[in-house]
């Protein structure tokens, strides 16, 4: 059975830094895509970053060059450094596959505000 658990979520203040983790079990983690997601209030869940098998990114436009995506797959787990947050960063931040599997993590709540 595929788990996925995010942690680092919390308040921030709007130019600050969050890392999130994400540990990953029940699955061969370095074969597969992963990608962060996020799902704001009122909108539907979109792909902010995803990191394939062999080191391909790619980001929203949102987010490039400011949420470096990684992983460590000795750990089973993806990260994702979030800087110059601003507040329409606002939302809960998921982990999955790409495409995604049809079971979410509870995910983790980011909220940016002064």
């Amino acid at each position: 059975q595929v788990q996925l658990v995010e942690s680092g979520g919390g308040l921030v203040q709007p130019g600050g830094s969050r890392r999130l983790s994400c540990a990953a079990s029940g699955m061969i983690f370095r074969f597969n895509t992963m990608g962060w997601y996020r799902q704001a209030p009122g909108k539907e869940r979109e792909l902010v970053a995803r990191l394939n098998s062999i080191g391909i990114i790619r980001y929203a436009d949102s987010v490039k060059g400011r949420f470096p995506i990684s992983r460590d797959n000795a750990k089973n787990t993806l990260y994702l450094q979030m800087n110059e947050l601003k507040p329409e960063d606002t939302a809960v931040y998921y982990c999955n596959v790409d495409p995604p599997f049809r079971d979410w993590g509870q995910g983790t709540q980011v909220t940016v505000s002064s």
